[in-house]
């Protein structure tokens, strides 16, 4: 692997979608991730689906989402074998990540302590559901559950009164972005400082971290948020119209647009009650109306054209097959192949990142993500050789 991490060493004692989604970021900018699994099992996301690929349909598709860039190795950290084995490997770690509940690193002799009496300099990554410490700092954490408690599902959903989750697992996903830049800034104050520390997140605080307006909303304006459909808390018009075969999505972010909007459907931009962005809020449902019945004329394919033309911001609403297709989402590198022991060659979702080498070319060449202890061999052979140039 190469890239901008290139010769960092993260040990990912992680498991399910958080904390191996850091690690799998941290391996896309080109570090050294091994994946330290349960002898038997694995990580439990290995058990979770459908679907189900390969040969005997019990390799999941779950797991190869949050893995690749990395090397797995199976150590049963309970056992005197497993935890002398992870001592070695802490002693050549830059990084370690760990997502279980508070008190059980502890509680398997490796606190933070401990941690830095083995490795000084070594940054840990600790991912929790609600923190690790306040009155409910010991409460496990599942994605759901924190889109709940932490106010996003009251935004989500076609009204106030049907709350839904987001449809993908995005507190998950965010506590492993969070932790990931964490882990990137602890590494560059560690080139000033010599010693590593500790970075911490939680399911609950990449939640709230990214509530952004409607956080001030509440904070500052003193108006709780509530949940608007598809269509935007703040701006009007901005959302999702129907035309004659289906939903398309426009959003107007200034008055030139609207404008031009208008008169493209043939309503008077002019009108008082749409004059200015407060007033079509105020006005919303009637706009929406408004600018169905006039979209119901033609098709997407039409108005899409149309709107383009004209530099209004609108898009399809694609399904993913269709998101995996399209050429625009190839060319930014967001489709990567790899070569899977069982599975041969394969597509998985790639990194959102793009660093420009030497002539522009990408820097980084992707793995897929590995079996169960496929690399336990090679990376007891990389431990003795680390070992014996540290003396």
């Amino acid at each position: 692997m190469q890239g901008p991490l290139d010769g960092i060493v993260v040990l990912d004692l992680s498991r399910a979608l958080a904390g191996p989604h850091a690690g799998q970021m941290l391996g896309d900018l080109g570090a050294h991730v091994i994946k330290v699994e349960q002898p038997g099992t694995g990580d439990e996301s290995r058990g979770w689906g459908p679907p189900f690929v390969g040969p005997s349909h019990d390799i999941s598709t779950y797991f190869l989402a949050a893995n690749r860039n990395k090397r797995s190795i199976a150590i049963d950290l309970k056992s005197p074998e497993g935890h002398g084995l992870t001592e070695r490997l802490i002693r050549q770690s830059d990084v370690l990540i760990e997502n279980f509940r508070t008190g059980v690193l502890d509680r398997l002799g490796f606190s933070v302590e401990r941690l830095h009496e083995l490795n000084p300099r070594l940054v840990i990554l600790s991912i929790t559901g609600f923190g690790h410490d306040g009155p409910e700092g010991g409460r496990p954490g599942y994605d759901q559950i924190a889109q709940g408690e932490a106010g996003l599902m009251s935004l989500t959903g076609p009204s106030a009164a049907e709350p839904y989750r987001v449809g993908a697992s995005i507190a998950d996903l965010l506590a492993g972005i969070h932790g990931a830049y964490g882990v990137a800034a602890a590494l560059y104050e560690r080139e000033r400082t010599g010693r590593g520390t500790v970075v911490r997140t939680s399911l609950l605080a990449a939640v709230v971290g990214v509530h952004s307006y409607h956080g001030t909303a509440w904070t500052v304006g003193g108006m709780v948020p509530k949940a608007n459909g598809n269509h935007h808390a703040s701006i009007a018009p901005y959302g999702a119209f129907h035309c004659s075969d289906g939903m398309i999505q426009i959003a107007v972010a200034n008055e030139g647009q609207w404008q031009k909007l208008a008169r493209l459907l043939d309503i008077d931009p002019d009108l008082p009650k749409y004059a200015t962005n407060r007033h079509r809020f105020a006005h919303r449902d009637e706009l929406i109306a408004e600018m169905d019945k006039a979209l119901a004329a033609h098709d997407r394919a039409f108005w899409l054209a149309e709107l383009g033309r004209l530099g209004i911001p609108a898009g399809a609403i694609r399904t993913l097959d269709e998101v995996y297709a399209w050429d625009q989402v190839r060319s930014q590198g967001l489709v990567v192949s790899v070569d899977h022991p069982v599975l041969g060659s394969i597509e998985v979702p790639g990194p959102p990142l793009r660093f420009d080498g030497s002539g522009g070319e990408e820097p980084v060449r992707h793995t897929a993500p590995p079996a169960l202890g496929q690399d336990t061999d090679a990376v007891l052979a990389w431990l003795d050789e680390a070992e014996g140039r540290a003396g």
